[in-house]
């Protein structure tokens, strides 16, 4: 990892993230708002980093109902994708518009350096996938919008991406069929979007021969089970789409209450990371080696 971006080429992370799914091992994708937490979910170890949609309007300011557009998206992504030498996944709706614009998308995200997307068979405008009410299009238009996304493809490294939202609507049964006609139409990964439990996880997984991902989100519609069981069950991925944001919301509200009840934060400072943390992550002892006549900065007992 240089100092300024990744040092692995856009192509060697999707070659890295389709080598991830043959290999066997479960691939771990946490979510990342921010380039700072990419390189949080690196340096943990995780396999690779996922930008969730929601994730994206909630960041905003917005809901989760498709209100976002593609530059917003390829903006945030393109930043989180060049913060860690990780292949980074992310979330493109249902590829915001018609089978053309899906195809514009691809190319998009492409050039922003991400390593591959997903694209979801719901009705446009889309809404978060654990909510009642959503809708998916018939299964032709589906695969006219993936087809356009496939053929738009110029580095057919970059990994493609389908999701179904069908199992909350028309069935589990409809939603493997689904996921086959869209894995024929060239899908190199599916997503099975809202499954109940660990049984249906696995019942997915073996009427499917591809790769699957699994979305462990909270207080959705789906058992939140391990990424052991996981593995056992024979997924390929796993995404934790808006754990860090949740993680992190919720430790900002309780401050703030904190701040406004007690008028200090002083009793927060043991929860808080340490400035001398964000300095290792940000590496600010490395841009001091890069230019010392310039960065001349003294970390030594900094101080919080």
């Amino acid at each position: 990892m240089s100092l300024f971006s990744s040092t692995v080429t856009d192509t060697d992370k999707r070659k890295a993230l389709r080598a991830g799914l043959a290999s066997g091992e479960l691939q771990r994708w946490p979510g990342a708002f921010s380039p700072l937490v990419a390189k949080l979910i690196a340096d943990v170890g995780f396999e690779g980093v996922y930008v969730s949609g929601a994730v994206l309007s909630a960041d905003l300011g917005l809901p989760d109902i498709g209100l976002t557009t593609l530059t917003e998206v390829a903006g945030r992504g393109s930043s989180i994708a060049r913060a860690t030498d990780l292949p980074t996944l992310i979330d493109a709706d249902t590829g915001f518009g018609e089978p053309m614009s899906a195809a514009r998308t691809v190319a998009a995200l492409e050039d922003a350096g991400l390593a591959g997307c997903h694209l979801e068979d719901q009705v446009n405008p889309k809404r978060c996938g654990h909510l009642d009410g959503k809708d998916v299009v018939p299964v032709g238009e589906m695969l006219k919008r993936l087809t356009a996304a496939v053929n738009g493809r110029r580095d057919e490294n970059f990994v493609i991406c389908a999701r179904t939202d069908a199992r909350a609507i028309e069935g589990i049964d409809a939603a493997i069929d689904r996921a086959k006609a869209y894995a024929d139409a060239g899908a190199d990964l599916i997503f099975t979007e809202a499954l109940a439990d660990l049984g249906e996880f696995e019942r997915f997984r073996k009427a499917v021969d591809v790769p699957l991902l699994a979305n462990m989100t909270e207080f959705g519609k789906s058992e939140l089970v391990t990424a052991q069981q996981l593995r056992d069950v024979g997924y390929n991925a796993v995404i934790y789409p808006v754990t860090t944001l949740r993680i992190a919301m919720g430790a900002v509200e309780a401050g703030l209450r904190e701040i406004d009840s007690a008028g200090t934060q002083a009793g927060l400072l043991d929860g808080m990371q340490h400035r001398s943390r964000l300095y290792e992550l940000l590496r600010y002892a490395d841009y001091n080696d890069f230019d010392s006549e310039l960065f001349n900065f003294t970390l030594e007992g900094a101080a919080r």
